[in-house]
């Protein structure tokens, strides 16, 4: 053992010599150079010897045994932080958290969340649509949905477990990763997916703020679209702020075609998307608006298992929003949109043959919330939708939208924080399909939604 090291060792306990009793080493007299600071080790427990009364000071010492030194160091609260990050491997091995490592350890963080949810559906095609001259609803036995698309259950039962990875670049980037499991406990077919469904980094480059990678794009409060996209997003500003974005959204979107089967559905190709936003915070109030354009949405989908959609439609939305917090714990929020949906350079509404509700606006209302971080803590919430074809691509609601062809319909709800970190949520949904209102026919759903979301 070096001279410079047990000095240093002895002199990270903090105390002196003379406190501890008589040296145990008889191979260290007490005109020893290093005689007061392996006294002081030896008192402290740090050191021991090799059992015959000898510390063996002239023989070459492991990395393992330096390794034990520096855990009992550190347990008697030594600051001993560059030994601990030399030896960390070391240390681990011998089952030691290494405290003070902790400012290097926190560069990489994980967290998690884990959801059961449980939603009963009530989908109903209007008698009209079999050949009644009536339009009322059928029983959802014979509705369009669950049942129609060839599943005996009209309910989702499912659990969803996530796990975070954030790790600290340097000082202006950090990467995130997120995994994601769903487990089906409807059909119980072992049909559990677990997938990577996140991988970003941001970060600041001069004054601009910006997301780049696979991240969950968000668009006009997510009454446009709220999910994973590939893409990019940078930022300018803060009370005041414009924002650019532009990648590809997310594959594997239910499209329902009722201008031809009403009822077929298959899952597309989400297309390229560029657009804006600038924003505004004004204390209480927020206001927005903002312009997103998608490109060659559904072009390669398969329909019906064999057929390729040839060309893509192209939907650009226009929106303009604002919000206002009154005292904070009621919010109101309200939004326009316009869209603007065309198919092979074609207006929808000519290639479908007819005249199609193009825009929309919601409104909502919360008061308070359930904060993960404080039991006992609630919320309650109330949203209307008036939405048409063409305005949404992947709405944040968990009602049913009827796959971006247009819906209107109301949902509300209440949340509820059980314990730190144990939230649940009950909302009811009823919406039903503007593009069939439009045919003269009429196609609701109705669903109750509960789940229960752990996060640690």
């Amino acid at each position: 053992m070096k001279k410079s090291l047990v000095l240093a060792m002895a002199m990270a306990l903090g105390v002196t010599a003379s406190a501890y009793a008589a040296n145990p080493f008889s191979d260290v007299p007490a005109g020893h150079w290093a005689y007061d600071s392996i006294n002081k080790l030896a008192a402290a427990g740090v050191i021991e010897g090799y059992g015959d009364t000898t510390f063996g000071g002239d023989k070459l010492m492991t990395r393992y045994e330096m390794a034990q030194i520096v855990a009992k160091a550190m347990a008697k609260g030594a600051n001993v932080d560059k030994l601990a990050a030399e030896f960390a491997d070391e240390l681990d091995n011998l089952g030691v958290r290494v405290a003070n490592l902790e400012k290097k350890a926190d560069n990489v963080k994980v967290t998690g969340e884990m959801r059961y949810k449980y939603m009963s559906k009530d989908n109903g095609f209007g008698e009209k649509l079999a050949g009644s001259d009536s339009n009322h609803y059928m029983s959802k036995d014979n509705g369009f949905g669950e049942k129609l698309a060839g599943s005996d259950s009209n309910h989702e039962n499912d659990l969803r477990s996530r796990i975070w990875v954030t790790g600290q670049i340097n000082d202006d980037w950090s990467y995130t990763g997120m995994l994601e499991n769903s487990q089906d406990f409807k059909d119980n077919a072992g049909n559990e997916d677990t997938s990577f469904q996140r991988a970003y980094v941001e970060g600041k480059l001069g004054g601009l703020n910006v997301t780049a990678g696979r991240y969950n794009a968000f668009f006009a409060n997510g009454n446009v679209y709220d999910t994973r996209a590939d893409g990019v997003e940078v930022s300018y500003g803060s009370k005041v702020k414009v924002t650019g974005f532009a990648g590809k959204a997310a594959d594997g979107l239910a499209f329902s075609d009722f201008g031809a089967g009403l009822g077929t559905e298959f899952d597309f190709e989400g297309g390229n998307y560029a657009g804006a936003e600038l924003s505004a915070n004004l204390n209480k109030l927020n206001v927005a608006g903002g312009y997103v354009n998608f490109k060659d949405i559904a072009k390669g989908s398969v329909l019906n298992d064999t057929t390729v959609v040839p060309e893509g439609i192209d939907d650009a939305i226009w929106y303009v929003g604002a919000d206002y917090n009154f005292d904070g714990n009621v919010a109101l929020s309200a939004m326009y949109l316009k869209g603007d949906a065309s198919y092979n350079d074609v207006d929808v509404d000519k290639v479908l043959d007819y005249d199609y509700d193009n825009d929309g606006w919601t409104v909502g209302l919360t008061y308070k919330g359930a904060e993960a971080s404080e039991a006992g803590s609630w919320g309650l919430f109330a949203n209307y939708y008036d939405q048409g074809f063409g305005t949404y691509l992947a709405h944040t609601t968990d009602a049913n939208t009827f796959a971006g062809t247009g819906f209107k319909g109301y949902g509300v709800g209440a949340n509820y924080t059980f314990a730190k970190n144990i939230v649940g949520t009950v909302a009811y949904y009823d919406t039903e399909s503007k593009v069939a209102k439009d045919f003269g026919e009429k196609i609701a759903d109705q669903r109750v939604w509960a789940d229960v979301t752990f996060t640690f």
